[in-house]
């Protein structure tokens, strides 16, 4: 009984004794594997330096003919680009000189016609730009007034245009400033024509900022689109100044849409084309209307 009782303290002892040691190794394995881990590392970054090292000049080597080759693949694509913009541009080149060769011809047939007719051309025009400094849109008028300055030369009749189109014409000029009557107003009358039939008619303004062409032939061809330009009939505007188009057909009534915008005039051309004063714009609309 003693003996059992002896061996069983024994055995405690020891079994104390081993979860002393127990706690002890488990902290030195977690240091020495911590020690190992970190060793590691820097062995692999070492290794890892040391082999970028000897492989990067390898990579640098090898990249070389492939960069040579993506050079040989654009300088030949690029070649072929060239090579294709250049027969176009040949292309447009041929086409520009049969354009070129029937204007030439064009030319000298207007030439003789203009000798055979005894055609008189008409005298250079003169100019001169005038700022804007007030409008007058209401029911009863649409025009606006123009500083001329002195001596500007500035006369009654005189064409006025903007950067796109016709927009009227003088009204009444002043020593300073002049009034211009647009082609919007009631009392306006263009001669002018369909750039694309050639059929005449009368801008006539209705104090809307859409004029209408009246008096056209009843067998007329007219097209949403059609540019209209001046026909000089009457002698005031020359033949061929851009107006407008074409923005509506209706049974009695032909819109014209102006190329100018005359809702934001700020500086305007008067030119002296040395025609006449514009007394016989309303007697050649009074002769188309009858």
């Amino acid at each position: 009984m003693k003996r059992r009782k002896v061996l069983f303290i024994q055995l405690s002892q020891i079994r104390l004794l081993a979860k002393k040691f127990a706690i002890v190794i488990l902290f030195l394995s977690a240091f020495i594997m911590m020690l190992v881990n970190k060793t590691d590392t820097v062995i692999i970054e070492k290794t890892s330096s040391m082999a970028t090292d000897v492989v990067s000049p390898l990579i640098d080597v090898l990249v070389v003919p492939a960069r040579t080759l993506a050079g040989v693949f654009d300088y030949f694509r690029d070649l072929s680009k060239i090579y294709d913009d250049n027969q176009k541009l040949r292309s447009e080149n041929s086409r520009l000189q049969v354009i070129s060769d029937k204007a030439r011809a064009l030319e000298i047939e207007n030439k003789l016609l203009s000798r055979l007719l005894n055609y008189t051309p008409p005298p250079n025009a003169k100019f001169v730009t005038a700022r804007v400094i007030a409008e007058e849109g209401d029911a009863f008028s649409h025009s606006i007034i123009a500083y001329t300055g002195r001596n500007s030369g500035v006369k009654k009749g005189q064409v006025v245009m903007s950067d796109n189109g016709v927009i009227g014409r003088v009204d009444r000029p002043g020593e300073m400033y002049s009034k211009i009557i647009l082609i919007t107003d009631i009392n306006s009358k263009i001669p002018v024509m369909v750039e694309r039939t050639r059929v005449r008619g009368i801008l006539s303004g209705d104090n809307t900022s859409v004029p209408k062409m009246i008096f056209i032939p009843l067998s007329a061809k007219l097209t949403v689109g059609d540019r209209i330009i001046t026909s000089g009939v009457a002698g005031v505007f020359p033949p061929g100044l851009p107006v407008g188009k074409i923005s509506s057909i209706e049974k009695n009534s032909v819109k014209i849409e102006t190329f100018g915008n005359l809702d934001r005039l700020e500086y305007v051309k008067i030119i002296d084309y040395g025609l006449d004063d514009g007394t016989s714009v309303e007697t050649a609309a009074e002769e188309a209307g009858e």
